[in-house]
């Protein structure tokens, strides 16, 4: 969750919706992002509730607008809900670095958390050879996973843009 909401601009509407709305369904792709005012929704993949969400400020759709990929989670109202909707996702963020800044921030604090969890369950199973052996190899991907073509040093690409050959989904 974000400490200090987005500057809300033109580029947003308003809505509120009932208990029992889905905001995103998991397995498509919207474009959109939304911020919480008031309520709660839940975040779900499949079946199984991930988190209960109603910080004022909480954003959705970052993820699956930033990897290009479809929703990895549900996004539903538990009770009845004000939010911000983004339609044109990428237009807001190109337009608030500020709060893609902070998006940015909320990613990395994700996937520290993420990180120092399995760092925890590498060393509190180290050596009995159980299924939770593959912690080593998840801690590998999420540490080690970069672009094919990253390349260290001040003569890299701009952090902005696309690599080669790639499209930048904030640049469409």
């Amino acid at each position: 969750m974000v400490t200090r909401g987005p500057d809300l601009t033109d580029n947003t509407r308003k809505i509120a919706v009932a208990a029992g709305t889905v905001l995103l369904a998991e397995g498509t792709t919207s474009g959109r992002i939304y911020v919480l005012d008031e309520g709660t929704l839940e975040v779900a993949r499949g079946e199984t509730q991930v988190a209960r969400v109603s910080e004022k400020g909480s954003i959705f759709g970052e993820m699956s607008l930033l990897l290009e990929t479809p929703h990895t989670a549900t996004v539903r109202a538990l009770t009845s809900a004000v939010l911000h909707e983004f339609t044109d996702g990428a237009q807001f963020l190109r337009a608030d670095p500020e709060t893609a800044l902070l998006i940015a921030r909320l990613l990395a604090r994700r996937l520290h958390s993420a990180t120092t969890y399995l760092v925890d369950l590498k060393r509190q199973y180290a050596g009995h050879g159980t299924h939770l052996a593959m912690v080593s190899e998840v801690l590998a991907s999420l540490v080690h996973q970069q672009p094919p073509e990253f390349l260290p040093g001040s003569d890299r690409h701009d952090i902005t843009s696309a690599l080669p050959g790639e499209v930048d989904p904030l640049r469409r």
